[in-house]
């Protein structure tokens, strides 16, 4: 990957209290024969662990998933543009969320609509209400909810920390490209390991 252009690419750094926010892990993206479906599922194991030691620090854990209305009449034209959404209408095992890192009872689920995991729900407020100043995301896809999330939590006052190990894609063409517009412009990508090493200082 080149090098990212001088004045691009600034590290934010750790804030006072960090969220870990797990994108649409659904069966969608790692059924076979699902039109969403990634070509491994590395990214959710990476996630497990990733929640596992959350969990183990007390950090706040967040979950998002998909679901559609009657007809997805509340994905406006965004189901125009990519038909394969229609899969997530009502609760099915598509839009369940993988038991690797199924939500504890204590853990909050947002359901949205579109790609951004701030877009038209609480979250904003929900962080902001509980004192958090930086975003640890993980989740699918890396050039859509990952992306979006990231650019909206930035937008929103938030340090979005994007875990690049625990994020996936279609095709490593768009991941590493999102994942090199992401470290430049908006988010600092990180490795699991740094993260497991700043959760467990949290301990």
């Amino acid at each position: 990957m080149d090098e990212i252009a001088a004045g691009f690419g600034g590290s934010l750094g750790y804030g006072r209290r960090a969220a870990l926010i797990l994108i649409d892990m659904m069966h969608g993206y790692f059924d076979e024969g699902s039109p969403f479906q990634l070509p491994s599922s590395d990214c959710l194991a990476s996630a497990s662990r990733v929640l596992d030691a959350a969990r183990a620090s007390a950090t706040m854990v967040i979950h998002t998933k998909v679901v559609l209305g009657p007809a997805a009449v509340d994905a406006g034209v965004f189901v125009r543009k990519i038909p394969a959404l229609r899969a997530y209408i009502g609760e099915s095992r598509t839009n369940e969320l993988m038991a690797e890192v199924a939500p504890l009872a204590s853990e909050l689920v947002i359901v949205k609509q579109y790609a951004s995991a701030f877009l038209g729900t609480t979250l904003a407020a929900t962080l902001q209400a509980s004192g958090v100043d930086t975003l640890i995301i993980t989740g699918v896809s890396t050039s859509g909810c990952v992306r979006a999330t990231g650019v909206d939590a930035v937008q929103h006052g938030f340090i979005p920390k994007v875990v690049r190990d625990a994020v996936g894609d279609r095709g490593p063409g768009p991941h590493e490209a999102n994942l090199y517009d992401l470290q430049a412009k908006y988010a600092d990508v990180v490795s699991e390991r740094e993260i497991l090493d700043y959760l467990a200082s949290l301990d």
